[in-house]
């Protein structure tokens, strides 16, 4: 075995058990947060208390939005002339996932790694993936801004919150603009990504110590920076093509957010006075938080005590928030991670049983 293979070894092996650690550290967080702050035995019993039914539908529209989430992106993968089958976007999805839960980059590791995986599998140029994902970033985003506002106002309007509530929904509506507009403008700016390119090859190159041509790192980054833009003018060009893919993200968000009603609806909340806007507008606010870089995987123990202190925030009980988020994120951050998890052993698997199948 090579130093290099040795060394990217070693380097993976940290990794992941730098990511089992500060997931352990969050969890024991949130404990804490729970066992100080929490009426305990109020939310055990409210935890006691769920419906199986409801809860176990969960399961199903989480996969439901997964495979939603996959159809927008095959469709976007298509109008590229991109081939790819749903199942292997279905699947490179379940894995960006699982790399976005562990890397502490948030969906930035989870864009990279379908960038990667899909280039590899259909051989086409990085860039032409790339502007496949982005186009994906960009309607979910677009979604998510949308169901925030839509919500924002409703709740304003019906509920009459504090000003303090208000100033918090205009930071985080805000934030959603400037992340919304950053898109556009790095799709459509080549000045701007071709500047940020060239600092990335810059750095890349000092980091490795010579062991990367800056010539050859250049090279390919203006081949992949001119299909990405021309990628992104082909959407553009065909705004009839994306009816379809715009339907099916959708649905995909509207699946994810079911997942939060279902939870709610399992431990009988909205029968004991919670507020649909109230869960609809925190779920959006979460989504928006969720997209900041924390260096934490999937923010865990932080976002826990963000999704608690939101629900309460907006008057829903604290033991009721704090059971509820418990069990919303067991859906969206640990199956996910199982479930991401297995699908890496499993392709990886068959990536190591495929030699075989040739001739000896």
């Amino acid at each position: 075995m090579s130093l290099d293979a040795i060394r990217m070894r070693d380097e993976k092996h940290f990794a992941k058990r730098t990511a089992a650690l500060l997931i352990m550290v969050g969890l024991f967080v949130f404990l804490l947060y729970l066992y100080f702050l929490v009426p305990f035995g109020q939310f055990v019993s409210t935890v006691q208390q769920i419906n199986p039914f409801y809860y176990s539908l969960a399961l199903g529209t989480l996969i439901l939005s997964v495979t939603f989430s996959s159809l927008t992106w095959q469709r976007l993968l298509r109008i590229l002339s991109v081939k790819s089958a749903l199942l292997k976007a279905f699947q490179f999805i379940w894995i960006g996932y699982f790399v976005d839960l562990l890397i502490p980059a948030e969906s930035v590791s989870s864009d990279i790694s379908r960038i990667y995986l899909m280039s590899k599998e259909s051989g086409e140029n990085a860039g032409k993936v790339t502007a496949s994902v982005i186009a994906h970033r960009i309607l979910s985003t677009i979604i998510s801004f949308g169901g925030l506002l839509t919500s924002s106002v409703y709740f304003v309007l019906w509920y009459r919150p504090s000003s303090s509530i208000l100033e918090f929904i205009v930071i985080i509506t805000t934030a959603s603009i400037l992340l919304l507009g950053s898109l556009f403008y790095l799709s459509t700016n080549r000045k701007a990504t071709e500047k940020i390119a060239n600092w990335v090859i810059y750095l890349s190159a000092r980091l490795s110590r010579g062991r990367l041509r800056l010539d050859r790192l250049k090279q390919s980054a203006v081949k992949m920076l001119q299909a990405f833009h021309d990628g992104i003018e082909t959407l553009g060009r065909r705004p009839k093509a994306l009816v379809l893919p715009v339907v099916f993200s959708i649905l995909a968000w509207f699946f994810d957010l079911l997942i939060v009603v279902l939870v709610f609806f399992s431990l009988g909340s909205f029968s004991s006075g919670v507020s649909l806007s109230v869960v609809v507008i925190v779920y959006f606010i979460i989504v928006g938080i969720e997209d900041i870089p924390l260096g934490i995987p999937a923010g865990v123990g932080l976002m826990e005590i963000a999704m608690t202190t939101l629900y309460t925030f907006f008057g829903v009980p604290i033991w009721l928030s704090a059971a509820a988020t418990l069990l919303i994120r067991v859906m969206t951050f640990w199956v996910r991670l199982l479930i991401g998890g297995l699908t890496v052993q499993w392709l990886g698997i068959k990536a190591l049983r495929a030699p075989a199948a040739g001739p000896s």
